[in-house]
């Protein structure tokens, strides 16, 4: 693998943890709801001291242990979404670069942008198979064990996170309800238009990137691009 197509996948990466920080934001100013997960994020801020992108860093690192459980190996790009996206979400919030919307309409517009750009930018971070996010290891791990759509497993997780989250006094709304469904569906339509499966993707795990560091030919390579 060389450093050229390295960089560019992890600028690839950076730009749909970008893309997927503000998805996040337009579902939660949409006001018509948080997200399931987001509904859990929000359960937990309201018991402790926390943001809500630092308790999506913990959540996130929590679930990255179980993904490993599941034989998702996490990779460069787990780490990164695991840390980036709550800290774009917090400076996007504190910068009001999404702003509220009253009209229904306008909320109704952009809970269903931020849906569909979840779904991009799941495309996006997956495709380069850096390894998954922390929530879509998950995803991914259970997608393989019991051979189910992406749909359905997707569901499944949301509504599980959505429940606590409410228990915990997480903000739940019609959009919650909306996510809880479509958020997976948004992301399996994605793969049909692009003509690919989660599953199919080949992650380089961050055990892949070490043995690759130690090869000779990369480090001749290093030297060479410095030359």
């Amino acid at each position: 693998m060389k450093i050229k197509k390295i960089s560019k996948k992890i600028i690839t990466l950076l730009a749909a943890i970008i893309l997927y920080s503000f998805a996040i934001v337009l579902t939660i100013h949409s006001q018509l709801g948080a997200s399931p997960w987001d509904v859990f994020h929000l359960g937990v801020v309201n018991h402790s001291s926390l943001t809500l992108g630092q308790v999506s860093q913990l959540t996130g690192l929590v679930i990255i242990i179980a993904g490993i459980f599941l034989g998702e190996i996490p990779g460069f790009g787990s780490l990164m979404n695991m840390y980036f996206i709550g800290y774009f979400v917090d400076i996007i919030r504190k910068y009001q670069l999404v702003p509220y919307v009253d009209q229904l309409w306008q909320q109704f517009l952009m809970l269903i942008l931020g849906i569909y750009l979840i779904g991009w930018a799941t495309y996006f971070y997956l495709g380069v198979g850096m390894g998954s996010g922390p929530r879509d290891s998950l995803m991914v791990g259970l997608i393989k064990k019991f051979n189910a759509s992406v749909w359905l497993i997707r569901a499944i997780i949301e509504g599980t996170a959505l429940v606590i989250g409410y228990l915990l006094g997480g903000l739940v709304g019609i959009g919650t309800i909306i996510m809880t469904f479509f958020i997976g569906f948004a992301i399996q339509h994605v793969f049909k238009i692009m003509k690919k499966s989660p599953a199919d993707i080949q992650h380089t795990t961050l055990l892949d990137i070490y043995n690759i560091l130690k090869e000779k030919p990369f480090k001749k390579e290093i030297e060479k691009e410095k030359g």
